[in-house]
This record gives C-alpha cells, sequence and structure tokens, in this order.
C-alpha cells in the first residue's frame, strides 16, 4: 500500500542559499542532512508538524534538472496575512492572494525560481 509522501525534489543553485531561505526565511526545520560524495549534501527540510520533506538537491548533480519542475502547494491557514509576512521578509511574491472557487491562492518564488503556492483549501481529510 502507498503511503505518504516522503520527500519532493526541489533542485538548486546554491544549496547554502537556498536552505538559508527555506530554513531561515519560511521557518521550515532540517530534518536530515547527510554528506553525497566530496562535494554536496543531501538535504531534507519540511514546515515543523509535516510529514513530507523537500529535499534541497544541487543542479550540478542533476544534468536534467529543467526538466524536472516541481509543483509544491502548502496549507497555510491566512493565505493573506502569510503572503504579508513573507513579503516583508524579502520573498518574491510571484502571485497575489486570489480568491477561487474553491479558496484563496497564492504563488511565491525560492532564490531559483521555483514557485511555492500558499492555499487555505483543506487538507484531505480535513487534516492540517
Amino acid at each position: 500500500m502507498i503511503g505518504p509522501i516522503k520527500t519532493v525534489g526541489i533542485y538548486v543553485e546554491d544549496q547554502a542559499r537556498s536552505i538559508e531561505f527555506y530554513v531561515g526565511i519560511l521557518g521550515f526545520e532540517v530534518r536530515r542532512r547527510m554528506q553525497m560524495g566530496a562535494d554536496a549534501e543531501w538535504v531534507e527540510v519540511a514546515p515543523p508538524g509535516a510529514e513530507t520533506c523537500l529535499v534541497i538537491y544541487p543542479r550540478a548533480l542533476m544534468p536534467d534538472w529543467s526538466e524536472r519542475k516541481a509543483s509544491l502547494v502548502f496549507y497555510c491557514a491566512d493565505v493573506r496575512a502569510t503572503v504579508d509576512q513573507l513579503s516583508e521578509r524579502g520573498v518574491k511574491v510571484a502571485m497575489e492572494p486570489g480568491d477561487l472557487p474553491w479558496g484563496t491562492f497564492a504563488a511565491i518564488e525560492d532564490p531559483d525560481g521555483n514557485r511555492l503556492g500558499l492555499t487555505d483549501q483543506q487538507m484531505a481529510g480535513g487534516v492540517q
């Protein structure tokens, strides 16, 4: 039987810069950090309490990284307030919050241009 999503890879130019963005600005926590050869690390980050981690993976180790774009959407109870807080911290807002038939949606970008969606749509089964 298939269980919860474990990881989603995010391909980045600079691991240290991306870790600072996800941990220092978005408030994620580092869940796993292991050496991958001489020049790279396997780094998993996640929002506190989340089951799924993002793997901050160096583009240099994945020649076809540009063909592997992730589509990530995170739940937030108040999308507008979250976007305001992140914007104040210097996060690029790619799509301002807007009301859609299924809920409020906005998008931000990480330092490598990966878009991260934010929604107040209830999680499957009402879990948050």
